[in-house]
């Protein structure tokens, strides 16, 4: 949180004041009926529950109000309130299928607080409200990441799986100091050649380094309790950043900065690229901007309809790098604590395929246990706790309570671990399995909550799904993931620690990855080069 100079406390209260009485006339004047808002914790004046939250993670917060204040009432929704800025917290999977899907023309909006204009990421697909421009927005996607479109990138997705596991054997003394790189080179050399046709080669690469800068900067300095307290006091928008407690604003600066360079560098590189191959008289690569612009080379294309390209291309860059690559050093990390896990899913693509064969994706059909590994790598740890919250449009009844107009709802992803079950907490691919050792036909509660509800659910699951599951068998087939031995020859523990801030992901930890066979290792490495 904002440490507030001690000059400004007495207008702050004065103006937060005003906000909470504004607000609650207005929902009178909405709720004519008079029903009642959901139940929640009481608050206090003013500041509401704002100090009642964990702010390294709120998310945890969020579930225990859902366990007193939702289930033991019998409720699935929980009210709050922060700074003046109302919420509802939604826990069950069945009730934001119901908001999110079915009334999704009212709850398909977004708030905009104004620190999103200060870190330069207002125009941000996923930040957007429902306005035409999101619209504009979505249709790019889908173009591009829709399942169709997806399955045409599953070659590239192997290719660079290939190269990811030759890199990771390539580490000095085979400790993971230095997969996350490579998860994140991995990462963005397939969002980028989808986005822009440009092949990121290192995990050093200047966009790739630019894009997890962003994802941390954004991580840690944008919870939503400080996008709130800036909407709810304006006055900090235009007050100096060298006062005490508004440090925030230096570093909105810079990643406003940032945020511009992800933006228009690769673009005009993906427009270069187009116009040398074109001169050549050679075919361009293909990609979402370049299928845009080709889309419109009989038309002049206006200042707006590029700036909704370049926002949206830039949108899947910055959104699809950190995502991806922590969601699968969540997966590096539960397989180094599992050692029996790695093993049963090694067995089953070898019993599939032997043991010379790589795996493609022509054989997912046939790894179930793979299917539910990946499955089980996403709920988890969900990467993105809390997602982005949605916004009402208008005002709602739902189950004979008030959700007024303007509220922010709160979808917490981590409802894939719910407190009814004990065995929540344990990392088991097998809870996605039949008896008879098939996948699970209802999967639903394992990925809507990380990849949202209704018209707000990532556009790029897809995508996202195939590139991680290439990833997944591949190193489960090639490399085998362990504790590191310390001089006793005793193994160094390795705990399931994550970092907190508006997106998760494990702590620093290291562990020994090596071939799933030494005497074969030259084997594996000639096939990963020459496939």
């Amino acid at each position: 949180m904002i440490d507030l100079p001690l000059a400004f406390v007495p207008p702050a209260l004065l103006i937060a004041s005003l906000v909470v009485w504004r607000r609650a006339a207005q929902s009178t004047r909405e709720n004519p009926s008079g029903l009642p808002l959901p139940p929640g914790p009481r608050g206090l004046p003013f500041i509401g529950n704002v100090l009642d939250i964990d702010p390294a993670r709120p998310w945890l917060t969020y579930c225990d109000w859902s366990e007193k204040y939702g289930e033991s009432l019998f409720c699935d929704l929980v009210y709050s309130s922060i700074l003046g800025q109302d919420y509802i917290i939604i826990n069950p999977v069945k009730v934001a299928k119901e908001l999110f899907e079915q009334r999704s023309s009212i709850y398909s909006d977004r708030m905009n607080p104004a620190l999103y204009d200060l870190f330069g990421i207002s125009s941000y697909t996923p930040m957007l409200g429902y306005t035409d421009e999101w619209k504009r927005h979505r249709k790019l996607f889908h173009m591009t990441l829709r399942a169709e479109a997806a399955a045409n990138c599953r070659d590239l997705n192997l290719r660079q799986a290939r190269g990811l596991v030759l890199n990771m054997l390539d580490m000095s003394m085979g400790e993971a100091g230095e997969v996350d790189g490579h998860l994140a080179a991995f990462a963005a050399t397939l969002t980028m050649a989808v986005t822009y046709g440009y092949n990121a080669s290192s995990w050093d690469d200047p966009l790739v380094a630019r894009a997890k800068m962003i994802a941390e900067t954004l991580s840690t300095e944008l919870p939503a309790e400080r996008a709130m307290l800036f909407n709810t006091f304006p006055l900090f928008q235009r007050l100096p950043s060298w006062l005490p407690g508004l440090a925030v604003k230096r570093k909105a600066a810079c990643c406003r900065g940032l945020v511009a360079e992800a933006r228009d560098v690769p673009f005009e590189y993906a427009k270069e690229q187009m116009a040398v191959q074109l001169t050549l008289a050679g075919s361009s690569t293909r990609s979402m901007v370049s299928d845009f612009l080709r889309s419109h080379e009989d038309e002049d294309i206006n200042d707006g309809v590029e700036r909704s390209t370049r926002n949206t291309a830039s949108a899947v860059f910055l959104a699809g790098v950190d995502t991806t690559s922590s969601s699968l050093l969540v997966f590096v990390l539960a397989m180094t604590l599992h050692s029996d896990v790695q093993e049963r899913a090694r067995a089953e693509i070898h019993a599939v395929l032997g043991s010379n064969e790589l795996p493609a994706f022509e054989h997912r059909a046939s790894l179930p246990y793979v299917e539910a590994v990946l499955r089980e790598v996403l709920r988890w740890h969900p990467v993105v706790p809390l997602g982005i919250p949605h916004a009402t449009s208008t005002s709602d009844i739902y189950n004979g309570y008030h959700i007024p107009k303007g509220l922010s709802v709160v979808c917490v992803s981590r409802m894939s671990r719910p407190s009814s079950d004990p065995d929540a907490t344990r990392f088991n691919p097998e809870r996605h399995l039949l008896p008879n050792g098939q996948l699970a036909p209802d999967v639903s509660c394992t990925s809507d909550p990380v990849f949202g509800f209704g018209r707000r659910a990532c556009p790029g699951k897809f995508f996202a799904e195939g590139s991680m599951w290439a990833a997944i068998v591949m190193m489960l087939s090639t490399v085998r993931f362990a504790p590191l031995v310390d001089a006793d020859g005793k193994p160094v523990e390795v705990k399931a620690e994550f970092t907190m801030g508006a997106a998760s992901r494990p702590a620093p930890f290291r562990c020994c990855i090596t071939s799933v066979s030494a005497e074969r290792e030259s084997e594996i490495r000639a096939a990963l080069m020459s496939a």
